[in-house]
């Protein structure tokens, strides 16, 4: 008899990628404790696996200015999920960290120290721009928190490599996980590749039924050759999900939504992330641009500073245009139709059925939501859907361990029997 498969929830932080709707009377800051408390909390109530909590070396700039939610600020993300680890039970507290300038000893050490806080509920996403360099640094930061016997024995370490030359001895304990969960995001080959040897989980960009197939199925084809199952790795898109009580007013309520992440400013300045340059006298309501953009390596100096610009922008120019011939589209317009997070729009019942056959489907093991409110854009999901989703056997009733490889039913770090 086959076991019912589970779908894994987490939750992130509202805040970036023009996700959060500000103009809501409902909004918060979304960096005050009492919003983050709230969503944690709901996400806690929902039975969730983790919450997520994004971060960057600095505010995202465009023509110097700081725009959006940046201008908000960006506490640092470890600080704040020890502050949540006290005012949650169960919940796994996740947080993005650029190692771009970091060291493995003091990062690992940080985290480690979260892990015992939390009673075992730590995970980290390292982020880089060399996968190289980010694989040095979680196979070092193993090596520190290996370098403890579970018996509590401290031994010396020793790494000699290409980008970390270090020795001595590691100041923590081993961790009630042994290793805090890490989780990877990324499409490029090496990036799939990377997380099939180091990772728990990936954040994946793949949330249509069919492309979500043949991402899990290639990432999870390479778990062999590193001694692993299909089960050793939860394949975690990030999505929206917008509710009605009939599927016209979920449609209604979702192009609202996006007609307010989309100022006229918002979606100019999308377009200038594109095309690496000043297009400040455009009209968001007249057409877009003839001209191709820029070279990735040769954008407008100034034009956007704390943001990597996609290497496929030609392609990407390409692809809007046609869909704004096709369909009469403004610059505006098209942002609000092409450049959005993907969302599931419907009733509950309708959401919590499509959710369950994503899973059982293999396009991906869970979904990580990205409300566009904060402090209580997960209040509805939690109530209206998860409680089908139970009905239907889909999620868990209760949580089991204490900790968050448990709730992901990971039994070790990747690489570990």
């Amino acid at each position: 008899m086959s076991v019912r498969k589970q779908i894994h929830l987490a939750a992130r932080l509202p805040g970036v990628d023009g996700t959060t709707v500000r103009a809501d009377p409902r909004s918060r800051s979304p960096i005050a404790f009492s919003s983050l408390a709230h969503l944690a909390r709901t996400a806690e109530r929902g039975l969730f696996d983790f919450f997520l909590l994004g971060d960057e070396l600095g505010p995202r700039e465009h023509t110097g200015r700081v725009h959006g939610p940046d201008a908000a600020g960006r506490p640092e993300p470890v600080t704040v999920l020890n502050a949540l680890a006290g005012v949650t039970e169960h919940l796994g507290l996740a947080a993005t960290v650029d190692v771009t300038f970091d060291e493995p000893y003091g990062l690992a050490r940080r985290f480690a120290t979260l892990d015992h806080l939390s009673g075992g509920r730590a995970a980290w996403n390292p982020v880089t721009s060399s996968v190289a360099r980010a694989a040095e640094f979680v196979a070092t930061a193993g090596e520190l928190w290996d370098s403890w016997t579970p018996e509590g024995e401290a031994r010396p370490f020793a790494h000699r490599g290409r980008h970390f030359d270090i020795a001595g001895a590691f100041g923590v304990p081993r961790s009630p996980q042994g290793h805090p969960v890490v989780i990877q995001a990324g499409d490029r080959e090496e990036e799939r590749e990377f997380a099939a040897a180091t990772a728990d989980v990936v954040l994946s960009r793949h949330s249509a039924l069919e492309a979500g197939q043949v991402f899990s199925a290639d990432v999870k084809r390479r778990l062999a050759r590193y001694g692993r199952g299909p089960g050793d790795l939860k394949i975690m898109p990030g999505v929206g999900v917008v509710l009605g009580d009939t599927a016209a007013e979920a449609r209604e309520k979702a192009a609202e939504i996006r007609r307010q992440q989309v100022t006229p400013q918002a979606a100019l300045l999308t377009l200038e992330r594109i095309w690496g340059t000043d297009l400040s006298s455009y009209d968001p309501d007249g057409p877009l641009p003839e001209t191709d953009p820029l070279p990735e390596t040769d954008p407008v100096p100034g034009i956007t500073q704390g943001r990597t610009r996609r290497a496929d922008t030609v392609a990407l120019a390409e692809k809007w245009r046609a869909l704004s011939k096709e369909k009469g589209l403004s610059i505006r317009q098209t942002v609000i139709e092409a450049g959005g997070r993907p969302l599931f729009v419907g009733t509950p019942g309708a959401i919590a059925a499509e959710l369950d056959a994503f899973v059982r489907k293999d396009a991906c093991d869970g979904f990580v939501l990205v409300p566009h409110l904060a402090p209580g854009g997960l209040d509805d999901f939690v109530d209206q859907v998860v409680p089908l989703l139970q009905e239907r056997g889909a999620h868990r009733t209760e949580y089991g361990d204490t900790t968050l490889r448990s709730h992901l039913g990971l039994t070790g770090p990747a690489g570990e029997d």
